[in-house]
């Protein structure tokens, strides 16, 4: 099913107006999401249009108002979200981060308690078209489905990274989870009665599984960390960066009671210009990713690319074909079409 981003962005924002966010939010989280599908983020696009709308109903996610200050040191930013959605959020906090790193060379912004904030790569062009890195970590310390490396109990989440940095024509845009896949994945594998092709996950024994409903047997199995069986300790220990940059930096992590679909957010911006200079800096990025461009590929590879051009092109041929979405999710999105009365997208 594909459909003009446009009408998917019209049909997001009108849904999520009617159902009562107003409307600069409701402009932002659909930008967000059709940003994500046009990048090939499924699991983090339009799929959770739904699952927003619910939250709404629900009281899960709050639509008015602003974050509160938490700390503000100049260079250094924290907020508590009060589970604000969190697309909006998230590109205000690039913004100040962004506009820190101005002034002081970097600018970082932390966020307590934001609601789910979608397709972390969604925000990297925002920073990389003004010729800034953008880093991006991120968990929700209210959800568990990774086990430490070595442990079947589990304590951490997907817990994704992102990361964007110019680089001459092409930016390098990096958007990964510390897991082997994403809880979205998981779930939508499950709905679908399909098994991954590797034993990524671990059931509540501590055996290997390709099987998504052992993750949400009980007691639950776990996701495995990136690296799985043989490297998931530079998961786990990158998973643990993450959890120690987000949830505990903005003071809102594990340790506090659970507060249903959240999250704690790490955002830092950084400007070449106050390290060794921009030219400099394009220089050797230019010269790096061209390299890596230029390696011989091993047989069955076609080319080498660097992350951020295969979904680069994908975007680029979904703005002028159509975006591709799930029938699924469409089914999922028509009884709120016909509940707030907002016509489906052709």
């Amino acid at each position: 099913m594909k459909f003009r981003h446009e009408a998917l962005a019209a049909f997001a924002r009108e849904l999520l107006q009617r159902a009562g966010m107003p409307q600069d939010k409701s402009e932002d989280v659909a930008q967000v999401l059709v940003e994500g599908e046009l990048l090939g983020r499924s699991t983090h696009g339009y799929a959770l249009l739904a699952p927003y709308l619910r939250e709404i109903q629900s009281g899960g996610m709050q639509v008015d108002g602003a974050p509160r200050v938490v700390n503000d040191f100049g260079a250094c930013l924290t907020w508590d979200g009060r589970k604000l959605p969190g697309p909006w959020l998230m590109l205000r906090a690039v913004d100040e981060a962004m506009a820190r790193a101005g002034q002081f060379g970097m600018g970082a912004v932390s966020i307590q308690r934001s609601h789910h904030a979608a397709c972390l790569g969604a925000y990297l062009r925002r920073a990389t078209d003004q010729g800034l890195m953008l880093y991006i970590a991120l968990t929700d310390p209210g959800f568990s489905s990774v086990a430490p490396f070595g442990g079947i109990t589990p304590v951490l989440t997907s817990n994704p990274i992102a990361f964007g940095a110019p680089g001459g024509d092409k930016p390098v845009h990096i958007d990964i989870s510390t897991s082997m896949t994403t809880n979205g994945m998981v779930a939508r594998m499950q709905s679908q009665g399909r098994h991954f092709d590797q034993p990524w996950l671990l059931d509540n024994q501590g055996h290997a599984s390709t099987d998504p409903a052992v993750v949400g047997a009980t007691p639950p199995g776990t996701v495995l960390p990136l690296g799985g069986l043989d490297a998931g300790h530079k998961g786990y220990g990158i998973g643990l960066m993450v959890e120690l940059l987000s949830g505990c930096l903005s003071g809102h992590g594990r340790a506090e009671p659970k507060e249903g679909w959240s999250a704690s957010v790490f955002v830092l911006a950084l400007d070449p210009a106050a390290f060794g200079g921009t030219d400099a800096y394009l220089k050797q990025a230019t010269w790096l990713a061209d390299a890596c461009r230029a390696s011989a590929p091993r047989p069955g590879v076609a080319k080498v690319s660097v992350p951020g051009d295969d979904s680069e092109a994908r975007r680029q041929r979904q703005l002028r074909d159509g975006v591709q979405v799930d029938p699924g999710v469409m089914a999922a999105l028509k009884p709120w079409s016909e509940r707030l009365s907002v016509p489906m997208p052709t």
